[in-house]
C-alpha cells in the first residue's frame, strides 16, 4: 500500500502541510493537487497590495519550483479532483483520488485543504459582464484590468473584502458606492463602534455607503452591467460591480468520503476528520476552538490555515499536537490598518482606547471581566499587547484600558 500523502487544494494550508512534514523529517511521497495553474500563492494581498498595483503575481508565490523539487514535493497544477475514495479499513487498499481529466492518485494519507468558494448572487442580470467576485489570482487580475477603465464602482457587501476593494477603487479616483444589506459594516466581526468608524472613514474619503440596501437585480446594456437594482425601487449606476458577500466551504469531496460536516469539514484540535486517514485544514474546516469557549467555528484567515495545517502535518507524522494558537487577522483599507487578535463573539463589554476620530484607536472585548479580543486600528502596540496576553492565558485590567497614559499590561 502507498505510504504517501495526497494534499487536495493548492493554497496556504496545502503548502504548509507539505512544508511542515518535510521540516519534521517525514520522508514519504507528498503530492499537492490544485485547480489553479499558478504556483501556490498568498491570497490576502489580492484585495490589498495586488489590486492596488503594489505587488505582482510573482511576489505572491509561497514557494518556488526549485523548493518543491528540492524537497521532493510534487505539485500538480490545473487539476481538479472530482472523485475520492478512502483507504480500506483493513489497511491493505490505498485511497484513490481521480481528477476531472482522469488522472488517478493513490495515497495512504489525505489532507483536504480545499478552501471555500465565493457566495454568488442568483438574481436577474447576475450573469452580466462587469460583475466580479474576488477569490483567486484570476479574479484579481480581471478586476484589476476592469478598475483601470471603470468610472462608477458598486461594491455589494460591507465585509473586509468589499471594503478593501472599495478603498482601492476610491484611491484610483473612481466613484464608489458600498451597498450593505445589514444595518452596519463588518457586523459579524466587530462592535458597533468599529462599524460606525469604518462607515465614517470611508465616507470621509469620498465613498458612499448605503446600509440596509438589499440588491434585487442588475440592469445592463449590450451584455454589460450598467446599474444595480435595490428593493426600495432605486437603482445605483455602475459599470463595474464587486460582490463580496462571504464564502461557502467546499464540501463535495468530504461528503463523498462520508466525513462529518457542519458549515465546514468538522475537525478536532489535531486537524483530524471523522476518518482516521484524513486530515483537513484552512477555510474549509470547522472546529471547537479554545478561544471561542469551545464553540465550533470556521475561521477564514491565513493564521488559521497555517497553524491548523501544522497540526495536520504533526498528526500525519504521528506526533499529534493540539491547536492552541491565538486567532489573528488584518485588513488594509487605504491608510487604515486593522489588526484583530482573539475572537470577540459573546462579549458583554467593549472598551474604546484612543480616539476614533483621529483614526488611531483600539477596542478591547471582555466577557465577565475576561479579555477576549482586540480590534486595533493603526495601533500595533495595543494589538501586540493583547495578542501576547491571550497567548499567555492572561488578561488586561479593564479599569486601565481607556487610560492612554498607561500601557496595556497583562495581569
Amino acid at each position: 500500500m502507498s505510504s504517501g500523502l495526497l494534499v487536495v487544494g493548492g493554497g496556504q494550508a496545502a503548502v504548509q502541510v507539505a512544508c511542515s512534514l518535510r521540516e519534521s523529517g517525514w520522508q514519504s511521497p507528498i503530492t499537492i493537487v490544485g485547480e489553479e495553474v499558478a504556483l501556490p500563492y498568498q491570497r490576502p494581498p489580492l484585495s490589498k497590495a495586488f489590486l492596488a498595483g503594489k505587488a505582482d503575481a510573482d511576489s505572491l508565490a509561497l514557494r518556488s519550483d526549485d523548493y518543491f523539487a528540492r524537497e521532493g514535493i510534487e505539485v500538480v497544477r490545473g487539476a481538479r479532483v472530482t472523485q475520492v475514495t478512502a483507504p480500506g479499513a483493513d489497511g491493505t487498499a490505498p485511497g484513490v483520488a481521480v481528477t476531472s481529466g482522469g488522472r488517478a492518485f493513490e495515497f495512504a494519507h489525505l489532507a483536504l485543504t480545499v478552501g471555500a468558494s465565493p457566495r454568488r448572487l442568483s438574481l436577474s442580470g447576475s450573469d452580466l459582464l462587469g460583475i466580479s467576485y474576488l477569490r483567486d489570482l484570476s479574479d484579481a487580475e480581471t478586476l484589476k484590468r476592469d478598475l483601470a477603465v471603470a468610472k462608477s464602482v458598486v461594491v455589494i457587501g460591507g465585509g473586509f473584502i468589499g471594503l478593501e476593494a472599495a478603498a482601492v477603487a476610491r484611491a484610483r479616483g473612481l466613484h464608489v458606492t458600498v451597498l450593505e444589506a445589514a444595518d452596519r459594516l463588518i457586523g459579524r466581526v466587530v462592535a458597533p463602534v468599529v462599524s460606525e468608524f469604518y462607515r465614517e472613514a470611508h465616507e470621509r474619503r469620498g465613498t458612499k455607503v448605503r446600509l440596509g440596501a438589499s440588491v434585487v437585480g442588475f440592469e445592463g446594456r449590450e451584455g454589460r452591467v450598467t446599474a444595480v437594482e435595490l428593493a426600495d425601487g432605486t437603482t445605483v449606476p455602475a459599470d463595474l460591480v464587486v460582490v463580496g458577500i462571504g464564502v461557502v466551504p467546499r464540501l463535495a469531496l468530504a461528503e463523498q468520503l462520508g466525513l462529518e460536516c457542519d458549515n465546514g469539514i468538522v475537525v478536532d484540535e489535531y486537524a483530524r476528520t471523522s476518518h482516521p486517514a484524513v486530515v483537513a485544514a484552512g477555510d474549509c474546516t470547522t472546529t471547537s476552538h479554545p478561544f471561542a469557549g469551545g464553540a465550533r467555528v470556521r475561521l477564514e484567515s491565513v493564521q488559521n490555515a497555517v497553524d491548523q495545517a501544522k497540526c495536520a502535518a504533526a498528526t500525519i507524522a504521528g506526533r499529534a499536537e493540539p491547536y492552541t494558537s491565538v486567532p489573528w487577522f488584518w485588513s488594509d483599507q487605504d491608510t487604515l490598518k486593522l489588526q484583530i487578535a482573539g475572537l470577540s463573539s459573546g462579549f458583554d463589554t467593549a472598551l474604546v482606547r484612543g480616539r476614533p476620530e483621529e483614526e488611531k484607536f483600539s477596542v478591547l472585548y471582555y466577557r465577565d471581566g475576561q479579555l477576549l479580543a482586540v480590534d486595533a486600528v493603526n495601533s500595533p502596540r495595543d494589538y501586540m499587547a493583547v495578542r501576547r496576553a491571550l497567548a499567555a492565558g492572561r488578561t488586561i485590567d479593564p479599569e486601565r484600558v481607556t487610560d492612554m497614559s498607561t500601557a496595556l499590561t497583562p495581569v
